[in-house]
């Protein structure tokens, strides 16, 4: 059934106590109004206050200036996905500083600082794009069985353009270094007293036992949760935290990777929340991936809540049962009997504990794997905010995909409450998938200086929709409308 489309919507959405506009690279034609869309990105309804508090004791903030850092992240995050587009194989990897007030970004060609600047962060140009930085820890992964013990692991270190090997001695770094074949001045070395091991006796949020061991549960998801991979193999069967039977191991990999999920029974319901292990629970809201330098915060049985920073990502652990790669390093503190355990940026799922060193009381580095890799590698879709249903997945095959909850008459703006830069001209394609018995409607809207203008749309009486539309360089947001009923939803789009 056709229905006239409903007039554009300038208002910021999801307002909070702290907002800011999403800054894009400048193209010719004039940029959006900064009051239009704007995003809260830190909502202190919804950053549940234990996390504040572990955030504020650990780095040192009051409450305004975890609010403001939160905001910043979310920010900054934003950059440098854009950034990293529109850079392409220039991109050299992006940090933010200590307070989280500046974000770098690094270039290997000067012919992108203009767009750096535009976008509101601070460039560098250095010799190494991301990609070879990448390939020469990719060289380093290779040789990691001529790795000794005393070779701790090795990371992409993209604030001083270098892979960083880290060990407690320089020479076995150097012999390392050398048996890999890598060129010597992409490599770093770093000594350091750390011996990660894997925390095999530990748990995060609720615990669940593998024979005779223990664990803990990550994150939710749907059909059942995500932990690490040495907590046991396919096919095991797992108990929950009551000793009651619970479900079986659907899929692990450890080393190499460190991550599984368990597929529970009926008797259990995946819910969207962590044990904070103060009498209470922290909302998950999603897994938008935080940036290096982003505080983050990690909930264990044995320590409880800890909050530190994000060093860095794409690092390889070198365990004594063999290595691990694609984990981020952290300065968090770990014990025993936390390992396992969830990870959160704010309200944002980041990963689940790997393994690490030192303890909570002279301090350590702690290593998660990331949930997103997790969940991609198992298909399998995050609960969230209180153990909501998974929304529909149907829309598959498309560049991004992101997830929403709408009621009767709301409508929400994707990607994420903001919009997109597209700098050629080309096909953008949208696709939504609605739950049943639901009428959602999807608009792809341009800016053209002044305001936003419908330029396709899908208003069926169905609750799926897609449109394709062949359009000049420019600004774009999709609009998601529940025209009838309420419900989670799922949206893919590509753009030129």
């Amino acid at each position: 059934m056709q229905r006239r489309p409903s007039h554009p919507v300038m208002a910021a959405l999801a307002a909070g106590t702290v907002t800011v506009t999403l800054i894009m690279p400048s193209p010719a034609a004039a940029a959006p109004d900064p009051s239009a869309p704007t995003v809260a990105a830190s909502d202190a309804g919804q950053i549940a206050p234990y996390v504040m508090k572990a955030l504020q004791r650990d780095l040192k903030l009051s409450a305004g200036q975890a609010q403001a850092r939160l905001a910043r992240e979310a920010t900054a995050a934003r950059t440098e996905a854009a950034l990293r587009r529109s850079l392409g194989a220039n991109f050299a990897g992006a940090w933010l500083n200590a307070d989280a007030s500046t974000l770098t970004v690094a270039v290997t060609s000067r012919s992108g600082v203009s767009k750096i600047k535009a976008a509101g962060a601070s460039p560098t140009v250095v010799a190494r794009s991301e990609r070879q930085l990448n390939a020469v820890k990719d060289r380093l992964d290779a040789a990691a069985s001529r790795a000794s013990q005393a070779v701790s692991g090795w990371y992409v270190d993209v604030a001083n353009n270098t892979v960083t090997v880290t060990a407690r001695n320089s020479a076995a770094a150097s012999a390392f270094v050398a048996a890999s074949g890598v060129p010597a001045e992409a490599v770093r070395i770093s000594v350091t007293g750390e011996a990660p091991r894997v925390l095999y006796d530990v748990r995060g949020a609720d615990a669940y036992y593998i024979g005779g061991g223990r664990c803990s549960i990550g994150f939710s998801v749907n059909g059942g949760f995500v932990s690490a991979g040495h907590c046991g193999t396919t096919g095991t069967a797992t108990l929950g935290y009551n000793q009651v039977a619970q479900g079986t191991f659907a899929g692990s990999s450890f080393p190499g990777n460190d991550y599984s999920w368990v597929r529970v029974n009926s008797n259990w319901t995946p819910r969207g929340v962590v044990n904070n292990y103060a009498g209470g629970e922290v909302s998950v809201a999603g897994s938008t991936e935080a940036a290096v330098g982003a505080s983050i915060c990690r909930s264990g049985s044995t320590t409880g809540w800890h909050c530190g920073t994000i060093s860095a990502k794409n690092q390889t652990v070198n365990y004594a049962q063999g290595s691990v790669s694609g984990l981020t390093r952290t300065n968090v503190c770990a014990e025993p009997g936390d390992s396992g355990g969830s990870w959160l940026s704010g309200n944002q799922a980041q990963g689940v504990t790997s393994g690490g060193s030192g303890n909570c009381t002279s301090g350590g580095t702690t290593y998660f794997q990331p949930v997103n890799e997790i969940l991609s590698a198992y298909g399998l879709t995050l609960v969230t905010s209180g153990g909501n249903p998974p929304p529909p997945t149907g829309c598959s095959g498309y560049e991004f995909t992101y997830t929403g909850s709408l009621s009767s008459g709301a409508s929400a703006y994707q990607p994420n409450g903001s919009y997109y830069y597209s700098s050629a001209s080309g096909t953008h394609r949208g696709c939504l998938d609605g739950p049943s018995g639901v009428d959602f409607d999807l608009y792809l809207q341009k800016w053209n200086g002044a305001s936003w203008v419908n330029v396709a749309s899908g208003i069926t009486s169905a609750p799926d929709e897609t449109v394709s539309y062949s359009g000049t360089a420019g600004y774009y947001r999709y609009r998601v409308h529940a025209y009838s009923g309420s419900g989670s939803y799922t949206m893919g789009l590509s753009n030129p």
